[in-house]
């Protein structure tokens, strides 16, 4: 549980690093970059911990598709929350396929 918690808070970190200055255009590029790496930072000191320890627990496969997983749902509470965008049905679909991801990964623990 405790890599799955480091991964969702990472993913929150990441997410903003990529996608957060997008509500300011007006901003010069080098300072965005700049504020995202600062940003990255913060999420690489809990992803890196997150795999180190949840690897033996999970494969590096298993810890992959937890990650696309976790950054999707974060992605698209992003999107509506932060840039006010809206979901549609792709999305979905979208993410229900992530999910079958999940289940053919962890198929041979059943």
């Amino acid at each position: 549980m405790q890599t799955i918690l480091l991964l969702c808070v990472s993913n929150i970190f990441m997410t903003f690093a990529w996608y957060g200055h997008l509500r300011f255009k007006g901003a010069p590029l080098w300072l965005v970059i700049l504020a995202s790496w600062g940003i990255a930072f913060f999420e690489y000191c809990l992803a890196v911990p997150a795999n180190r320890w949840g690897y033996g627990t999970f494969t590096a496969g298993q810890l992959k598709v937890i990650q696309e997983v976790i950054t999707l749902t974060v992605f698209a509470g992003f999107a509506v929350l932060y840039l006010g965008e809206s979901l549609r049905w792709n999305h979905a679909a979208a993410f229900a396929c992530l999910v079958g991801a999940v289940a053919f990964m962890f198929a041979d623990r059943f």
